[in-house]
């Protein structure tokens, strides 16, 4: 491949996220002024708000559990797996993690790594089940794993009891609360010189979370295990074609295995930073739902790649903080829903634009190198007419004069 074809392929792939953005600012004004609000008002006041130092750190933090939930998703469009599931898996995990967490008679040293065990070995179990009836049964993972997010809705309220893994505490019910030696260690340490030197000083409530780093090493991981890999390999393979996988001697269903698995057991890690790191420690009735959902849009959104995920979970994270004040002007604050859903639904549009341009810009140049191949082919057909014209010898004339060699030049 060229210089010059890279670098049209790299504009091409970059065009598609900046046409969706433009596409969606373009909608999302007309739709300020239909309702008669100020288009420049709205945007500059979200700008205002996302350069504060507390939603600076919120966009952060938000953006970490959210990349973590749409890599978990991710692992499962790499092998064409449709992992609904990860909003049951992450719930589940959580609080079967609280109520590791919270048992008495742990020593400290081992609490932390515990509550991290119990939360990815819950969520592999979890997405677990859907992979063995997808193997077993033909059951589709899409079906089976919104079945058994209803189900995990249906245990954590069950398990969330008085008497079971809740207590009640005022006019709330939750897990017991984690104790201090569960807490995953803060990067507020490393985070607030860094802020300060750009001049932003959150408030001190306002932590940047530890696990940040967490998901940078599983978007290394995930980066590595799909390109380094003979196991990423396989994986692309058989989300490519699994037929041509089953040929090639892949074994399709232990795939299938490994790769919700391990979906599961990033999903699991969901939401530790919102058990391990923010205000409560425990898992009640306010836990946040919905976070798996959203790592759908995400993953779709960054393309299943590391780096793009990183970028969407920010943009998503960005939207979700920078609409709340809206509701002082008057503006309500689904505005932020509507232009994730602009931007999601122009981004599928722009790269399936972006990619039919690419496939026949590469149709085209294949047939441009087959036709410099192919092109000395009819000027020796001339030359050979014209010989032959002028009664002279040709090599096809003298093989048919040469015993058993007639018919050699039209038979295969």
């Amino acid at each position: 491949m060229t210089a010059s074809l890279r670098l049209r392929r790299f504009l091409l792939l970059l065009a598609a996220p900046v046409l969706a953005l433009v596409i969606s600012l373009v909608a999302v004004t007309l739709l300020l002024l239909a309702i008669g609000n100020s288009p420049g008002e709205t945007f500059q006041t979200m700008l205002r708000t996302g350069t504060q130092p507390n939603a600076v750190v919120d966009i952060v933090n938000k953006g970490t559990f959210l990349y973590i939930a749409a890599l978990a998703v991710a692992i499962g469009f790499k092998m064409n797996l449709f992992n609904i599931g990860v909003d049951g898996q992450y719930r589940l995990a959580a609080l079967i993690a609280a109520g590791v967490g919270g048992a008495p008679g742990i020593p400290g040293f081992l609490r932390l790594p515990l509550i991290l065990v119990a939360a990815v070995l819950v969520g592999a179990m979890w997405a677990g089940i859907a992979a063995v009836l997808k193997i077993t049964r033909g059951v589709n993972e899409v079906l089976s794993t919104i079945m058994l997010n209803a189900i995990a809705t249906a245990a954590t309220a069950y398990l969330l009891q008085d008497g079971g893994l809740g207590v009640i505490t005022g006019n709330s019910i939750g897990t017991r609360p984690v104790p201090e030696s569960g807490w995953f260690p803060s990067l507020d340490p490393i985070a607030r010189p860094l802020l300060g030197a750009f001049g932003l000083t959150p408030s001190p409530s306002k932590q940047v979370y530890g696990f940040l780093v967490v998901a940078v090493l599983l978007g290394i991981g995930f980066w590595v295990l799909v390109n380094r890999t003979r196991f990423g390999f396989d994986l692309r393979a058989t989300g490519a074609n699994p037929s041509a996988a089953v040929a090639s001697g892949i074994n399709v269903k232990r795939m299938i295995l490994v790769s919700m698995l391990l979906s599961g057991a990033v999903a699991g890690l969901v939401g530790m930073p919102l058990l391990l790191e923010s205000s409560g420690h425990n898992y009640s009735q306010n836990f946040p739902t919905g976070i798996g959902f959203t790592g759908i849009a995400v993953a779709l959104l960054g393309r299943n790649s590391p780096i793009g995920i990183a970028f969407a979970a920010l943009l998503w994270a960005y939207l979700d903080v920078t609409t709340a004040p809206l509701a002082l002007f008057g503006i309500s604050d689904k505005l932020s829903a509507i232009m994730q859903a602009l931007i999601l639904l122009a981004v599928v549009v722009a790269y399936e634009v972006v990619r039919r341009t690419t496939a026949a810009s590469e149709q085209r140049r294949v047939a441009r190198e087959l036709g410099d191949d192919t092109a000395p082919a009819p000027t020796a057909g001339v030359e050979m007419s014209k010989a032959s014209r002028a009664g002279m010898p040709t090599d096809k004339a003298e093989s048919a004069d040469r015993p058993g060699t007639a018919d050699t030049g039209t038979r295969r």
